[in-house]
């Protein structure tokens, strides 16, 4: 049906070529390329051992626009899945459209000068690629994306109107290391450690990092500490649902994780700004990067599962309704079909998932969208067929007031 280039090859990019290969019938022919090839040859390798499916592989700079078109045109894909750092996002963008190929990514782009989180700079595409007759989805992850998903699932069919929205993550999972992030150390720090933020009565509130925290109850894992942080698919929502009264994230983090992370902050190492050292200009965060465990090396040993919803308030019918959506996700599980752990699993299959919706034409239209623009059904019925199973509860005390 169409030919996919997979850009990124970390565990994510790992999970996105095993579901495009376990598809092969919409996903033809499949091409994963990163700046380091051998990675790519390493997933290749256990997709043809796994799946029996051969895909090619490639190097590539993200950064650099000209190799970026000259590999895109060379393979000819119909849509380029980008599941690289954000920081490349507009890179990525810029060669789809001198190309003519559609896009999508995870995570919304941001500047590496400034840990910033906006839809701003990718929402300023939206005339470009209308024009070109080009679809972007903008963030088609699990959070973003699947969480957006659910949102506009609850909005078509279970209310008039959403007045209350709390997204609530869970990673109730054990990795065994003293301290590691679940994706790219670089951005999840850099995500983490900013101001809170969220939606409340028209208007946007600060907060300081993990000042509110509260244990919310996961299914089948129980009270969990967890945070108010800022996260992007807040931005989205609030506006493509205008009802909203308040728009909130949690996420869980552990005692330990906090510990850690206030001494790496305390020394330092979480600075984004270059120091000299010995004559050499390096940043402490991407040094700290290259010191910690490679997410893509924790899966093996991953016990427990990811808990991600959204609780959901608001009318129908006049009278008020509540609703809870959710996935839950072992990372045994997750390690056993792609040898990736829960947290990029969950990343990847909704990222393979979106980009089959294009190719069957069930999502799509010219411009730049994000994933609750779209009809959200038949993203919930691949959601069960390609691994994360959703569970509903209606009418519920959602203990978030």
């Amino acid at each position: 049906m169409g030919k996919v280039l997979i850009i990124g090859a970390g565990g994510v990019g790992r999970v996105v070529a095993y579901k495009c290969a376990k598809n092969s019938s919409v996903f033809t022919e499949i091409m994963l390329a990163s700046r380091t090839k051998s990675k790519c040859d390493d997933i290749a390798a256990d997709i043809k051992k796994d799946v029996g499916i051969s895909i090619q592989t490639a190097k590539v700079d993200a950064d650099v626009v000209p190799e970026l078109v000259k590999l895109i045109n060379s393979f000819g894909p119909d849509i380029v899945i980008n599941v690289a750092l954000p920081y490349q996002d507009l890179t990525i963008m810029d060669a789809c459209l001198e190309t003519k190929v559609n896009y999508l990514d995870t995570a919304n782009y941001e500047p590496k000068e400034e840990a910033k989180f906006e839809y701003s700079w990718q929402w300023a595409y939206q005339e470009k690629f209308k024009a070109a007759g080009l679809t972007a989805v903008l963030g088609c992850g699990f959070d973003p994306g699947a969480t957006g998903v659910f949102t506009s699932y609850a909005a078509k069919h279970y209310f008039d109107e959403i007045h209350y929205l709390d997204i609530v993550d869970c990673n109730a999972g054990d990795h065994g290391k003293a301290f590691a992030t679940n994706f790219n150390p670089e951005i999840n720090i850099r995500e983490v450690t900013q101001e809170g933020k969220f939606f409340e009565d028209g208007k946007w509130k600060i907060t300081k990092p993990h000042e509110i925290g509260k244990d919310i109850n996961y299914p089948n894992i129980g009270p969990m500490k967890s945070y108010l942080i800022y996260h992007e698919e807040l931005e989205s929502l609030v506006k493509n649902f205008p009802t909203m009264k308040r728009a909130r994230f949690w996420m869980t983090f552990s005692d330990n994780y906090l510990t850690h992370l206030r001494v790496i902050l305390n020394i330092g190492m979480g600075s984004i700004e270059p120091i000299n050292y010995n004559g050499m200009e390096i940043v402490p965060l991407q040094f700290l990067k290259a010191v910690l465990p490679d997410p893509g090396d924790l899966g093996e040993n991953y016990k427990g599962e990811t808990s991600i919803g959204c609780r959901v308030r608001g009318i129908k019918n006049g009278a008020e309704k509540t609703y809870y959506v959710y996935n839950n996700c072992k990372h045994p599980d997750a390690y056993r079909e792609t040898k990736a752990q829960g947290v990029s699993f969950t990343t990847g299959v909704p990222a393979m998932i979106g980009a089959k919706l294009v190719l069957e034409g069930k999502w799509g239209g010219a411009g730049v969208f994000n994933v609750e623009q779209f009809n959200p059904d038949p993203f919930m019925e691949e959601m069960n067929k390609q691994g994360l199973p959703w569970h509903e509860l209606h009418d519920v005390d959602l203990e978030m007031d």
